[in-house]
């Protein structure tokens, strides 16, 4: 004898079955722990220059800390909590990238005359949003180079632009531009005086190309104004002979400049072989034309 109820609630049991598994899988899949990015932003001014930041992405992943590439980030100007976009940006292979800042006159600072900028990151199926502002004020370096009593000297004035006033008792660093790592001179601390000003001796005898100094004077990672970098191009450096070679035609130089006489021996000793062998032939034909 048949039970119909009996199978009608097993059938209801297994359509149930088959619509709760698709939620289960949808929960499981919101379940999927995201990653959190970091991101990392600093604020740099380059005097007469641009102003940009530059903006690191990274995560901790198994305990490991490694970066993350190929996102791209939103950058925007905060103003009482509204958000005004300024582009897009895209993290290289190493995590970095450097977002160029429109000039100052087109930001919205605050009431106190700080500008916030921000860098966000929507989010993706293995890494969830993220966020990070920078706050900063109007600064400015003025440097320039001076001589007294046959001493040259690098003056500097650090000034706040949002209050038009000097920075007292902040420190500078005076350094001249290397390939590899920068020639810092003038003390370890160059602190600003009441007049924001600092003044750092220039030892003679340092070399430059062309006897000039590229010269940096830079307020570095500083939690108002960021980092400002004012340079100075001053002739007063050694000058350095250039022994290089690169232009010349050299064993060691690249294949275009190939010493003359590796491009004239070589080919008369080609040209030689084979004018003997035509002339070995040549005879070759006469004594066969001979005998025939």
């Amino acid at each position: 004898m048949r039970h119909p109820k009996k199978h009608l609630s097993i059938l209801i049991g297994l359509l149930a079955v088959f619509m709760y598994m698709p939620s289960v899988q949808q929960l499981n899949a919101q379940n999927t722990e995201k990653h959190r990015i970091r991101l990392k932003a600093d604020y740099i001014k380059i005097m007469d220059s641009i102003s940009y930041l530059n903006i690191n992405a990274s995560a901790r992943i198994d305990k490991e800390n490694i970066v993350i590439p190929n996102i791209e980030l939103d950058v925007y100007n905060e103003v009482d909590g509204e958000e005004i976009i300024l582009g897009k940006t895209k993290t290289d292979g190493n995590g970095d990238c450097r977002f160029t800042l429109p000039p100052l006159v087109e930001l919205i600072p605050d009431s106190t005359k700080t500008y916030m900028v921000g860098v966000s990151f929507n989010g993706n199926e293995k890494f969830r949003k993220a966020s990070r502002s920078v706050e900063f004020k109007n600064a400015e370096i003025k440097a320039e180079l001076i001589t007294k009593d046959s001493l040259n000297y690098v003056s500097a004035t650090l000034m706040d632009k949002s209050t038009d006033s000097v920075i007292p008792d902040e420190s500078l660093i005076v350094q001249i531009d290397r390939l590899f790592l920068p020639l810092k001179i003038g003390e370890e601390f160059n602190m600003t005086d009441e007049n924001g000003t600092i003044l750092v001796p220039v030892e003679k005898g340092i070399p430059g190309v062309g006897g000039i100094l590229a010269i940096e004077v830079v307020l570095e990672d500083n939690d108002t104004y960021g980092t400002l970098k004012a340079r100075l191009h001053a002739p007063i450096g050694e000058k350095i002979v250039d022994e290089s070679t690169f232009d010349k035609r050299t064993m060691w130089s690249p294949r275009n400049k190939t010493p003359l006489f590796l491009l004239i021996f070589p080919n008369l000793l080609i040209l030689g072989m084979w004018g003997f062998i035509v002339y070995l032939l040549f005879n070759l034909y006469r004594i066969y034309k001979s005998k025939v």
